[in-house]
């Protein structure tokens, strides 16, 4: 596998970032290799501080980086030689599998849908976040804040995409689907959600398991629990704060340590044309970390074929 990681991404980079790298590439095989895109003295000063195997390192330069607080189509289009620019290049030139930042997440959503582009067939693609369970595991929930504002029709593929991912990701048999309501009766909730729930019922290829309220989130009831944007990024965010409000009293679990962002290390976009992963931008070393293991499990299940492959399908059933 090759994964990239934008080494200039992120409030702390690139010291952050590359002692991220540092424990992350410990468990690659020897035929696998981290590209790290950025400024490259910048990056090979940096690399000296750290034990790296020098064949599965691979540094590619970028002479810009796009700023965290600059607006993203307009850095994404003009700065062409970034970090982020170069990296989605890279991935849509398929030299790499995967890509990862902590940087400027406009920027990145908007190389996600204008750089690899959505896969044919996908009306929108999401950005998934993982709700923890009490043996360790993680439920999918998507979408937690690329569409704020969807029909009918865009929640039903939110569910058939984060269902892929649960299988082929998770390796969940027959992941089961949950929509999120106020109430599990069919007909709660909102005009939206009311006609999402009857196309879901029509979907062969998911398990639909109804309607599942906000109780349900960190039980195994679905494994895959899809909502809007606007409601997923407001539960993955109270989720955060209940980490820290713990943190800050001392108590310590393995269930709620598993709501800290450093233990999921980023967000998958799903529905595009390569793997992607986007992380926060005060992202720790250990945040850094996983976000790149993240995306070498997404590149080495080969999601983003098999979602590809799911929604052509579709559509030459149609024809």
């Amino acid at each position: 596998m090759r994964i990239a990681l934008d080494a200039m991404g992120g409030d702390s980079a690139p010291e952050t970032c590359l002692e991220g790298a540092a424990l992350a590439i410990r468990e690659f095989s020897q035929d696998d290799c981290l590209v790290l895109v950025g400024q490259q003295e910048i990056i090979k000063e940096h690399l000296a501080q750290h034990e790296f195997p020098e064949a599965m390192i691979e540094v590619v330069h970028a002479d810009e980086v796009i700023g965290m607080h600059e607006h993203p189509t307009k850095a994404f289009s003009q700065k062409k030689k970034s970090s982020i620019s170069i990296g989605f290049h890279l991935l849509k030139e398929e030299k790499i599998d995967a890509f990862c930042s902590a940087g400027n997440t406009g920027a990145m959503s908007v190389g996600a849908m204008f750089s690899v582009k959505p896969c044919e067939g996908v009306i929108r693609p999401a950005l998934v976040g993982f709700a923890p369970r009490e043996d360790g595991s993680f439920g999918v929930l998507i979408d937690v804040g690329a569409n704020a504002d969807v029909k009918p029709e865009i929640l039903v593929q939110f569910g058939e995409i984060g269902s892929l991912y649960a299988q082929y990701v998770f390796g969940i048999n027959q992941p089961k689907v949950g929509l999120l309501n106020l109430g599990e009766e069919e007909q709660k909730g909102t005009v939206v959600t009311q006609a999402a729930y009857q196309l879901f019922k029509e979907k062969n290829q998911i398990h639909f398991i109804g309607n599942i309220e906000g109780r349900d989130i960190f039980r195994d009831k679905a494994d895959v629990m899809v909502c809007n944007g606007y409601v997923g990024n407001v539960v993955l965010k109270m989720a955060e704060s209940i980490y820290d409000l713990l943190k800050r009293r001392n108590y310590h679990d393995p269930f709620f340590d598993n709501l800290n962002y450093e233990a999921i290390g980023g967000s998958p976009i799903l529905g595009i044309n390569g793997n992607v992963v986007i992380g926060h931008g005060s992202s720790s070393a250990l945040a850094i970390k996983n976000m790149i293991m993240q995306a070498f499990n997404m590149a080495k299940s080969d999601i983003h074929h098999k979602i590809r492959t799911a929604f052509q399908d579709q559509l030459s059933d149609k024809k």
